[in-house]
């Protein structure tokens, strides 16, 4: 009985274990097939910031900056620093948008955040009130420019679509800064890295969310003069959100009115195609992301910001 018995669990242990070797096996070759077609499999990492603040309290509204900090980072630094700005047409999003960006720039010793702003779907406001919280965020970073353990005079603006728009808008724009703050203390960024960035808001689906009587305001295309900061901006060819006419445009302009612009195009690819795999898990094609980033902290780098 005892042998019957052990030969019992002989027999199901090699099941077992065939089994598991079976899934191993097959598991290496679907990713061996990925790597043999050029392809990286995704593995979607979680992100979870080191530090909360609120820097502005409106309306009874608490926005918040989502920081990702170097290793070993002190407040007594004086590292670089880039805000993001998610998309949404100023109607919806989230800072999770920015997470794998802000972790990559972390890692690589900058202090990265990512900040929530008013949206028509949460807070019934328009994209003038998205532009003043973006001006506050940079503003509210400068100030605290100690506590977070950041050189003042090394702000980026970053941030996508719409996100990519008020991002603009804090280094082109002038004037739209929200009432009762010190304005002795700059808004002003010190770059600009933009995703397929809404740059025009005469365009008919964007006007019709600034009002037609005010849609060259905040638009900054129609802007665009001498002295502004250095600004790389990533567009996909195939954008039919925002046109790839209005990226080439806003470069040329940038560029004769003298100031230091990048446009790097993306041939065929669509918007939001600089998204990395942990917003949008199901992507397979993360090469975009990767480029982008390794192009935007090349832009630092030449910029002397590191």
């Amino acid at each position: 009985m005892k042998n019957v018995f052990r030969d019992y669990l002989v027999v199901k242990y090699y099941k077992s274990t065939g089994a598991q070797i079976f899934s191993a096996v097959f598991l290496w070759i679907f990713m061996l097939s990925f790597s043999i077609h050029g392809q990286d499999v995704p593995v979607v990492e979680d992100f979870i910031p080191d530090q909360e603040f609120i820097y502005k309290t409106i309306d009874s509204v608490d926005l918040k900056l989502y920081v990702f900090n170097p290793d070993g980072h002190k407040s007594d630094n004086q590292a670089p620093v880039i805000v993001f700005f998610f998309g949404g047409g100023w109607a919806g999003g989230t800072p999770k948008q920015f997470y794998q960006q802000s972790a990559y720039l972390a890692e690589k010793g900058m202090v990265a955040i990512s900040a929530d702003y008013r949206v028509r779907s949460r807070n019934k406001t328009t994209p003038f009130e998205s532009v003043k919280d973006a001006k506050s965020a940079v503003r509210w970073i400068r100030k605290h420019a100690k506590e977070l353990g950041i050189d003042s005079n090394k702000i980026v603006a970053s941030g996508g679509s719409a996100g990519g728009h008020i991002a603009a808008c804090t280094g082109i724009i002038q004037g739209n800064e929200e009432k009762g703050e010190d304005l002795s203390i700059s808004s002003l960024p010190n770059a600009m890295i933009l995703f397929n960035p809404v740059l025009d808001t005469t365009v008919k689906r964007f006007a019709e969310r600034v009002g037609e009587s005010r849609k060259t305001e905040i638009s900054p295309v129609h802007h665009v003069r001498s002295g502004l900061v250095p600004s790389i901006v990533f567009h996909g060819t195939a954008d039919t959100t925002v046109p790839f006419e209005n990226a080439q445009r806003f470069t040329s302009l940038m560029k004769k009115a003298g100031n230091d612009c990048t446009l790097e195009a993306y041939e065929g690819k669509g918007h939001g195609f600089f998204n990395g795999n942990f917003f949008r898990p199901k992507s397979t094609d993360i090469m975009p992301y990767k480029d982008t980033m390794k192009k935007s902290w090349t832009f630092l780098i030449q910029r002397k910001f590191l």
